[in-house]
């Protein structure tokens, strides 16, 4: 499957979830309002993150295509990264921030709350459980349909928001009936404060993978190793003093190689020998889009 296939279908789930999340944030909010529920307004923070992510999301399906200019000669392909950082500050922000401000505002109230209030709190969160379950549902089976879908930071991202919004839901669901049960707001509280927990540390793990790329992460170890075993299995090679590779996007890999060539090459076959080690490469890894070699021609055995 080529990538711009690859991208309408992420697109669509990502629309998917967009859609999911912007009826359940605003269902969340109403049940919540209705019936008082820390957790359950919690959780309304939780889809609006989800819903502002989205729209980062889509932005960078979009602007990551763009192909290079004179400004940015290799392309945009890091968009995917950028904007999927701020996600992932969205996510903390916007949901693990308030999610705690819920949990400790809650543990300092006093007021019995209403069960008919709470019983339609409970009904929002089973559709939202449904709707999130249904999104996460479709962004698994494109995970696992696509060869090289689970390098898409946009997918990831969707996959982690709808997995942390299933787990957060059921954690309201079990606060909202503890409270209800026993009387006791520090179990709903303590939902809160939970789903803040959970989706700080998504929020972490999706920041940490987005700064691992922006800031120039290698290629994969196969591709590393691939290269450098051409490299060393050509005759006019003498050495390989160095390698370097660096993800400029999905499918896009930046290789590098300080080599030494074999005494005695001349400047005319110096030329063929990079030419055709460099065809070599990108019929091997055509996400090796860029390849520069720094070619040592070494002297004649025996020389000055």
């Amino acid at each position: 499957m080529n990538r711009q296939e690859s991208d309408r279908k992420t697109r669509m789930t990502v629309l998917v979830a967009l859609a999911a999340n912007l009826v359940i944030a605003v269902a969340k909010g109403v049940g919540g309002l209705l019936s008082g529920s820390p957790a359950l307004l919690s959780e309304a923070a939780h889809s609006v993150a989800d819903s502002v992510n989205e729209v980062f999301l889509l932005a960078a399906l979009r602007r990551s295509r763009r192909p290079p200019d004179a400004d940015h000669p290799f392309g945009y392909g890091k968009e995917r990264y950028f904007w999927s950082l701020l996600a992932a500050v969205g996510i903390f922000v916007v949901g693990g921030c308030f999610s705690f401000f819920q949990g400790f505002e809650a543990l300092g109230r006093n007021e019995q709350e209403s069960p008919e209030g709470y019983t339609v709190g409970l009904v929002v969160l089973g559709v939202a459980f449904l709707a999130e379950g249904g999104s996460l549902v479709r962004a698994l089976l494109q995970l696992r349909g696509e060869k090289g879908a689970a390098r898409d930071p946009a997918l990831r991202t969707v996959i982690a928001e709808d997995s942390t919004a299933v787990l957060g839901v059921l954690l309201a669901m079990a606060g909202m009936v503890l409270h209800l049960v026993t009387g006791d707001v520090v179990w709903e509280a303590s939902a809160s404060l939970a789903i803040g927990v959970l989706l700080v540390c998504v929020a972490f793990r999706l920041g940490r993978d987005a700064r691992d790329r922006l800031i120039g992460e290698s290629a994969e170890p196969g591709l590393r190793r691939g290269v450098e075993d051409l490299l060393a299995a050509q005759t006019e090679i003498d050495n390989v003093a160095a390698l370097f590779t660096m993800g400029l996007g999905l499918d896009s890999v930046l290789v590098a190689a300080r080599i030494d060539l074999a005494p005695g090459i001349d400047s005319e076959e110096v030329e063929r020998v990079a030419v055709r080690i460099k065809r070599s490469i990108a019929q091997g890894w055509p996400e090796a889009e860029h390849v520069f070699l720094d070619i040592t021609n070494a002297p004649p055995r025996g020389g000055v």
